[in-house]
């Protein structure tokens, strides 16, 4: 008996079907009929009634949507049971189903949106897969609001490929402008449906930023990447630095150590491609490190402090601090700098003294009195040798 029981609903019979397409699909079909009898009760009304064309299609919209006005009503009797089977019965009935479907589908799409299965028709969007273990929300709403500060990606959308949010994403990352879907980066369904190949950057999180054996897990989906000819637009994060030439083998454009607490260095990874590498060396003393030298500055400009640090292989003038303490990032190069300190990136196997650093400021400052000196010498020469009129 229960073998051979009818379905509930049609589309009990089509579970393998996404619910989506089976209510957009049933929509369709019934505007298709209740078109045909809207149609049907027009001419029907037309013939019957002496009415025009105009007139008897008004009549027909007004009775279906039950508004009406009584300035045309069906004298025939004719036009009467038509209205009566065809409007009253059979249209009504037909849109009251089409509201109910269209509700419904909108529930649906609402709790497929929550819980990242909706698919959004996106392109020239930043992809992010994976997300951190702790401090995740955090991490994204700084790096939404790093990157749209960035004025090209103003406007730029951005989806997550993760498993972190099942019940929706945090109101504070949908504020972002943010969307996500339930899904794995290495699940090639999940990928075409986060359109990764439509995607402008595509960044891949460490799935443990402390764990070395996580770097397998974003090889994998790097190498997935790679396989879809999207290397050129990847950012990975490695942890472990002896797998940095694999990644680079692969074809990843970009791969960086997890910071979590400073997402600005993925930000500049994805929009300035290279620097990232000087953010990265600030970090360490491998190469170069950021470097203090107290000592006072007060008769130089900044491009005079820069060219002179340069010129006598010390490093790159970064910033200087003023006698209130502040730190002053890339001053006007043409106004003198009073100070007592500055910060220098210096390499780090050899670390000049701030004895050399003001050996050098000071040969840089006898250079320029000799070339002033010079200078005013021409010109002198220059004014003794024009004849006077």
């Amino acid at each position: 008996m229960m073998r051979n029981r009818r379905p509930l609903n049609p589309e009990h019979t089509q579970s393998h079907l996404p619910m989506g397409g089976l209510i957009r699909n049933r929509m369709r079909r019934l505007f298709v009929i209740l078109g045909c009898l809207l149609i049907t009760q027009i001419l029907i009304i037309w013939a019957a009634e002496p009415l025009t064309l105009f007139e008897a299609a008004w009549m027909t919209m007004t009775t279906l949507v039950t508004v009406g006005y009584g300035d045309f009503a069906p004298e025939t009797t004719v036009g009467r049971l038509s209205t009566i089977l065809l409007m009253f019965i059979s249209a009504i009935t037909l849109l009251t189903l089409i509201v109910s479907d269209y509700i419904e589908y909108r529930f649906y799409r609402r709790e497929r949106i929550l819980t990242g299965r909706w698919i959004y028709n996106m392109k020239d969007h930043i992809v992010i897969i994976n997300t951190p273990r702790s401090g995740g929300e955090q991490y994204f709403m700084r790096f939404a609001s790093q990157i749209r500060s960035v004025p090209e990606y103003h406007t730029v959308p951005i989806m997550l490929l993760t498993r972190q949010f099942p019940g929706g994403l945090p109101a504070e990352l949908s504020d972002c402008g943010m969307v996500h879907f339930h899904g794995a980066g290495n699940d090639p369904e999940a990928l075409k449906a986060v359109h990764a190949g439509s995607a402008k950057h595509i960044i891949v999180l460490a799935a443990d930023e402390s764990d070395p054996f996580s770097d397998s897990l974003t090889f994998d989906i790097a190498h997935r990447l790679v396989e879809s000819n999207l290397g050129g637009r990847t950012t990975v994060e490695c942890v472990s630095d002896h797998n940095r030439d694999r990644f680079k083998t692969l074809g990843v454009r970009t791969t960086i150590r997890p910071v979590r607490t400073y997402p600005e260095i993925m930000v500049r990874a994805v929009v300035a491609p290279g620097s990232e590498k000087v953010l990265e060396d600030m970090f360490n003393y491998e190469r170069d490190h950021p470097h203090r030298y107290d000592l006072e500055l007060d008769d130089l400009v900044w491009a005079d402090i820069v060219s002179a640090l340069v010129r006598h292989g010390i490093g790159t003038a970064l910033a200087y601090i003023d006698h209130d303490n502040e730190v002053i990032c890339h001053p006007p190069t043409n106004e003198e700098v009073e100070g007592k300190g500055l910060i220098v990136l210096v390499r780090s196997t050899d670390t000049p003294s701030v004895s050399v650093v003001e050996e050098a400021l000071d040969r840089y400052r006898e250079f320029l009195k000799q070339w002033r000196d010079l200078h005013n010498d021409n010109e002198q020469t220059a004014e003794t040798m024009t004849p006077k009129e």
